[in-house]
């Protein structure tokens, strides 16, 4: 375009669809790298937001159920038996530790101090696998963050 022609008509040549027409290939790429990131994150940050919260409120009503003081196998009747797999948080725990106890139990020629320990080990496999799933794709949160400020640095000495 002609330079007379901008700047006579100056609200065009700062129109953002102008200034992205305008911009060189590797401005384009930066600037679809950064909208690719900005998406993912957003929707990463939403889905454990409400991974989060949904989380939080099944632990609140084990926890209630749990310390009610009712009967371990009735609370493992309910807890484990709508579909034990999909059960996360404290539940998981307690389903893991009680299917070992249950397990371990009824083995012959196995002391108190070796249930005791498979149930320990049972739920800290249990307990790793639930931090494992509410961490997942924090890498990629942390990656975008700590990278963003030289991105838009990049940015500045480019221009």
């Amino acid at each position: 375009m002609d330079v007379a022609v901008e700047l006579a008509n100056p609200q065009q040549s700062m129109s953002i669809m102008h200034l992205i027409s305008q911009a060189t290939p590797l401005v384009k790429a930066v600037m679809a790298l950064l909208m690719l990131a900005s998406v993912v994150s957003w929707a990463l940050i939403f889905q454990k937001w409400n991974l989060i919260r949904r989380a939080r409120a099944e632990a609140d009503n084990f926890e209630d159920a749990f310390w009610s003081g009712g009967d371990l196998n009735k609370l493992y009747a309910e807890w484990g038996g709508r579909n034990a797999d999909d059960a996360t948080g404290m539940s998981s725990i307690f389903i893991a530790g009680y299917r070992e106890y249950s397990r371990l139990y009824n083995k012959d020629g196995i002391s108190r101090g070796e249930i005791t320990d498979g149930v320990q080990r049972a739920m800290r496999v249990a307990l790793a696998q639930e931090i494992e799933d509410l961490e997942s794709g924090l890498s990629f949160l942390a990656t975008v963050g700590s990278t963003s400020p030289y991105v838009g640095l990049f940015g500045t000495v480019w221009g």
